[in-house]
């Protein structure tokens, strides 16, 4: 058995049965502690378990969400590629609108300079990156700034958003799936994303592979309301038909 496939394997042992212990995975994997030592710090290395004592916790169990410093080096490859594919999404000139975090903060970097843009974001990273920009006018949504993803959440955001009507919404997201569609740990966020759909002609999600198939806390849309998925070539086969058989484009970068 190759590493990715053990890795999946944990991976979904852990999220059924609320955590995994090195002995009883090495017996049922065949191989050496040591390597399932490994593997679960690979694991954590990408934000999906937390090492414990003898074993590891999926962090959807801990209630734990990786903070957006902690985010910025994992997948970061995948993440460059997920952003200039989501390029291919942007208007010729118009409105669009970024979610907070680490993908689309590599969106908003790479944004191009020969066409006028309209953005709209609740994010402080993203605003910090296009503030002094040309060709962009900004609008940064007010709000209460959650420390761990520096984003602005609550009523004034809500507010703010209930005003616009974007092109083209990018959406981050902490997990996606045909059966609970768009999900994410905090309630607060989850309410500003369910504005920033409402907000927008088309959808497109930004989320690497290690986020299709996976359920978070909350709810905040169905995945009828998302229009393009855009997502690594690791995304698992099968996941990603059951996406596009439920009428999502699937672009893996």
């Amino acid at each position: 058995m190759y590493a990715p496939e053990r890795h999946q394997q944990i991976l979904a042992r852990a999220r059924s049965e609320g955590r995994v212990d090195v002995a009883s995975l090495a017996i049922e994997l065949d191989v050496t502690p040591e390597t399932v030592r490994r593997d679960l710090t690979a694991l954590e290395r990408h934000g999906l378990v937390r090492r414990v004592h003898g074993g590891a916790i999926p962090v959807e169990r801990l209630g734990f969400e990786p903070g957006i410093a902690d985010r910025e080096g994992v997948l970061s490859g995948e993440k460059e590629r997920i952003a200039k594919a989501a390029l291919d999404e942007l208007p010729d000139g118009g409105a669009i609108i970024l979610d907070a975090g680490t993908t689309t903060v590599r969106l908003a970097e790479l944004l191009p300079g020969d066409r006028e843009l309209t953005v709209v974001t609740h994010a402080l990273p993203v605003a910090t990156v296009l503030a002094t920009r040309q060709g962009i006018t900004l609008h940064l949504v007010g709000g209460t700034v959650r420390g761990r993803t520096l984003a602005a959440v609550g009523t004034w955001a809500l507010r703010d958003l209930g005003d616009i009507h974007a092109d083209v919404a990018f959406l981050g997201t902490n997990g996606i799936s045909v059966e609970h569609g768009l999900t994410t740990p905090d309630l607060a966020e989850a309410s500003v994303k369910r504005a920033l759909v409402a907000a927008a002609r088309r959808t497109v999600v930004l989320a690497d592979h290690t986020k299709v198939g996976r359920a978070d806390f909350v709810h905040v849309a169905p995945i009828g309301a998302v229009d393009t998925l855009i997502t690594d070539a690791g995304v698992d086969a099968e996941l990603a038909e059951e996406l596009e058989s439920a009428g999502l484009r699937v672009v893996r970068a």
